[in-house]
């Protein structure tokens, strides 16, 4: 027993030694230097990351670019890596502020630690931790983001029970809002492709013909074969019965490579014939008919989609389509030619004059059949593209209600539209005049 109190009496003797506060102080300094170091690393993270688009971190993966791997795997669970980024954030800035808060207690009372600490820390953070980092970022997204993945990833390691926890969480919570929370399921649309087209446009990033060409691509996808489709009054066919050498005159005198071939009426198309064939066939002079000659026809509705029908002309190795509307009768055709002027714009044949002629800077000739889309285009206008009409002539019309007459003028949104020339119950010439200029005597260009 008296070796037990002995014992006793030693250990009761034995002190620890206290830490000063100013040590205290210093640490709790150092501590609240780190965390905002942190705060800044995960705020950086998330702008660098997440502004980084798939298609440019897989390129950088195939090219073996240091922590491109790693950030594919960060970038493969985007809630997973935006889970993390928020609790380590979080996880800083509250720590931040109860240290900061402890160490002002040592000074002040109570009340006005928490209130100097409140928004000390508060600005602390909106500058060292959010405006700074995430400028930097913005600035460096890509190098930044491949510098800092591995160390990213080792924080999601390192907080993985709390990022599970939160990550199933968050799931539970947007449940019950009845939002899906599908954060992997990142989409551009459309409108945002062109505003990022007309940016790049305006920086000069892409020309003038580059911005078109990707207009009228972006377009493309929702046009339709009445859109693009030769109307009827302009095909140039031959009938069945006809001898080679009228279809190879026909061929000539229009300038086209093949023609549908109808029996009667135009309504009943049987056949597509090209010149090619039709020379052959004379050469060896069997005494054929173009009947005789002509291929199956290819016969689309007007309302069919026009990526749908190139795909299909391709399929299909045809290059002409008879497009029909409702009721069975044609209505048209459409070329692989056709479509492909949808994309690149208007290729012109050496007897063909251009569709928009300008006068002067402010006045334009434009042909009645050009679509509307074409006519904004060119002219740079907003007409509406959604009426009853395809076309500047169906513009027209509607405007007026009836068949517009020589030398009658529209006006629609400061731009005067005057009718020039008209023949067989058609609107075959535009003048247009923009607004911003008096209009001036005509004089073409190309003269």
């Amino acid at each position: 027993m008296d070796g037990l109190a002995v014992l006793s009496t030693a250990v009761g003797q034995i002190t620890v030694p206290e830490i000063s506060q100013e040590a205290i102080t210093g640490l709790g300094i150092l501590a609240v230097v780190v965390l905002i170091a942190l705060s800044g690393f995960f705020s950086s993270a998330e702008i660098a990351i997440f502004s980084l688009a798939d298609h440019r971190i897989g390129t950088l993966v195939d090219e073996n670019t240091p922590g491109a791997k790693t950030l594919s795997v960060l970038k493969s669970n985007p809630r997973r890596l935006l889970v993390t980024i928020l609790v380590g954030n979080n996880v800083a800035n509250i720590g931040m502020s109860s240290i900061t808060t402890g160490l002002l207690g040592f000074y002040l009372d109570p009340g006005q630690a928490v209130l100097v600490a409140t928004f000390g820390v508060t600005s602390l953070v909106l500058l060292f931790g959010e405006s700074v980092p995430k400028s930097y970022a913005v600035e460096n997204s890509e190098p930044w983001a491949l510098r800092i993945a591995r160390l990213l990833q080792f924080a999601q390691k390192l907080m993985y029970p709390l990022v599970v926890f939160f990550d199933a969480l968050t799931r539970g919570v947007n449940k019950l809002m009845g939002s899906e929370g599908n954060v992997e399921q990142a989409y551009v649309t459309r409108a945002e492709i062109q505003e990022v087209i007309r940016a790049g446009q305006r920086a000069g990033v892409f020309t003038d013909e580059e911005h078109k060409m990707l207009q009228r691509l972006l377009r493309f996808r929702n046009r339709i074969v009445k859109e693009t489709m030769v109307p009827r009054l302009d095909v140039v066919a031959v009938e069945a019965d006809d001898d080679l050498e009228t279809a190879i005159d026909a061929c000539l005198e229009s300038g086209y490579n093949q023609l549908p071939v109808y029996d009667g009426v135009l309504d009943t198309v049987v056949g597509i014939v090209n010149i090619q064939e039709l020379l052959e066939a004379q050469y060896r002079g069997d005494g054929q008919s173009v009947g005789d000659l002509a291929g199956e026809p290819l016969v689309v509705p007007e309302t069919k989609e026009v990526d749908d029908l190139l795909t299909e002309l391709r399929a299909r190795r045809h290059r002409m389509a008879i497009v029909i509307d409702e009721f069975g009768t044609t209505a048209g055709i459409v070329t692989i030619e056709d479509i492909i002027e949808e994309i690149i714009g208007e290729i012109l044949a050496e007897a063909e004059s251009p569709p928009v002629r300008w006068l002067d800077e402010n006045t334009a000739l434009v042909q009645g059949e050009r679509n509307v889309h074409e006519v904004n285009e060119a002219l740079e206008m907003e007409l509406p593209e959604t009426g009853e009409y395809e076309t500047l002539a169906g513009f027209l019309i509607s405007r007026t209600g009836r068949l517009a007459a020589e030398g009658e003028t529209v006006s629609y949104d400061g731009v005067t539209f005057t009718v020039e020339t008209v023949g067989n119950n058609r609107i075959l010439e535009v003048r247009v005049e923009l607004p911003g200029g008096d209009p001036q005597e005509d004089v073409d260009e190309t003269a």
